[in-house]
């Protein structure tokens, strides 16, 4: 067998990264001090529902993050630089791990991920609409 299985790449990338659970995640954006990007498609926020508007989330699918969160690509988001606290969201915090460890390879050394994904955020009681009631907001 050659090359790393996907149980190796995602513990390799968790000991790169300070995780947070929802609630840690939950103060730092709501205090300003972070960016949340939940990285799911379209259909599973739809399924799932998405963390409150009021918590300006931000919605960037996950073969698109590099290119909007590296400083040096004309795709980068407004505001992002290599300081940038960005914490990563998807359903159950496998996929933000690695999404996370990305970024970091990028030189966003603050970026990192919410343990339990989504599905802790929700499952704290933390502030979540579905999909219906944001395109009625």
């Amino acid at each position: 067998m050659s090359g790393t299985g996907i149980d190796e790449l995602l513990a390799e990338a968790r000991s790169r990264l300070e995780r947070l659970s929802a609630r840690e995640a939950w103060r730092e954006v709501r205090s300003g001090a972070a960016w949340l990007v939940d990285i799911r498609p379209a259909a599973q926020r739809a399924e799932e529902g998405e963390v409150a508007p009021g918590l300006a989330p931000l919605v960037v699918e996950r073969n698109v993050l590099e290119w909007r969160f590296d400083p040096r690509q004309d795709a980068v988001l407004p505001g992002v630089g290599f300081d940038t606290r960005v914490i990563v969201l998807c359903q159950e915090g496998y996929t933000s791990s690695l999404a996370a460890d990305a970024l970091r390879s990028l030189g966003l050394s603050r970026a990192t991920d919410v343990v339990g994904g989504f599905a802790a955020w929700r499952g704290q009681g933390l502030p979540v609409a579905r999909t219906t009631e944001l395109l009625r907001a």
